[in-house]
């Protein structure tokens, strides 16, 4: 579209509906035509796009990805089917990026960390210091199959769907309260970890990445040598009188007390 001279009384909405169609598009964000009004789709694309979670089960590699039913429940004959075929390209704990969403008449399409050809992110970070920038760690060898893709069945009749309703049906694979990697849903950590996490707990026995996922960071840490010369470490939760200290001895927590 090229526009010269003044704009005739009405056409600025149009020139403005196709400007936001034109940034939509080359930024990934398919609007397909589908069940959903396109308004919906536009609030949809605001609230999650770029959204961080962490994967809660093994996604696969390959053009297809996992699929969800409307009530948000896993196909899980057809996801291991695509982990048998294609492996997997995301682990569960792994961090994942929402890159693009597209609409379909029955569907949601979202592409994870870049999708069948994805690439971590961590090499498109650049840095400068007075030189042309370049890429902290360059792409100089094939990338690994970094992402996925999460086919999600929109329910029969929708005519209205918001950001927070697409998060509860994501929830079955997606964990969108935590914002760093965590081994909450690795199958190496114990049972009742995983349950103190839930309740955002901490127990004797976790190290500090789990502490992490439940608790966030601390407040304040201090070190000291306890009477026999080991290095501690307090995790100091809250303020005075009411604080939680979590005590580290190296990367394990061997003490808890609640002030």
């Amino acid at each position: 579209m090229v526009l010269s001279g003044p704009l005739q009384p009405g056409l600025w909405p149009k020139v403005v509906g196709f400007c936001a169609g034109a940034i939509l598009v080359a930024s990934g964000m398919l609007l397909a035509k589908g069940s959903l009004p396109r308004n919906d789709r536009l609030l949809l694309i605001r609230s999650l796009d770029r959204e961080v979670a962490v994967a809660k089960l093994p996604m696969p590699a390959g053009k297809h990805g996992i699929r969800l039913d409307a009530n948000g429940q896993l196909n899980q004959s057809y996801s291991q089917k695509q982990l048998r075929e294609y492996g997997p390209a995301i682990q569960p704990g792994a961090p994942v990026e929402i890159t693009a969403i597209k609409f379909k008449s029955d569907r949601i399409i979202f592409e994870l960390n870049g999708g069948h050809h994805g690439e971590h992110w961590y090499q498109h970070i650049e840095f400068g210091m007075g030189y042309p920038d370049e890429p902290m760690m360059p792409n100089t060898a094939p990338v690994e199959a970094a992402g996925s893709y999460i086919s999600l069945a929109l329910p029969k009749n929708t005519s209205k769907l918001t950001s927070g309703q697409v998060k509860n049906l994501l929830t079955s694979v997606l964990d969108f309260n935590r914002r760093s990697p965590t081994s909450l849903y690795s199958p190496q950590e114990p049972p009742q970890v995983k349950a103190a996490i839930k309740k955002h707990q901490v127990i004797v026995g976790m190290d500090r990445d789990s502490v992490l996922s439940s608790k966030g960071a601390p407040n304040r840490k201090v070190r000291y040598d306890d009477k026999d010369g080991n290095e501690l470490e307090d995790w100091i939760y809250g303020d005075a009188p009411h604080c939680l200290f979590v005590t580290f001895s190296g990367d394990q927590v061997v003490k808890i007390q609640q002030y």
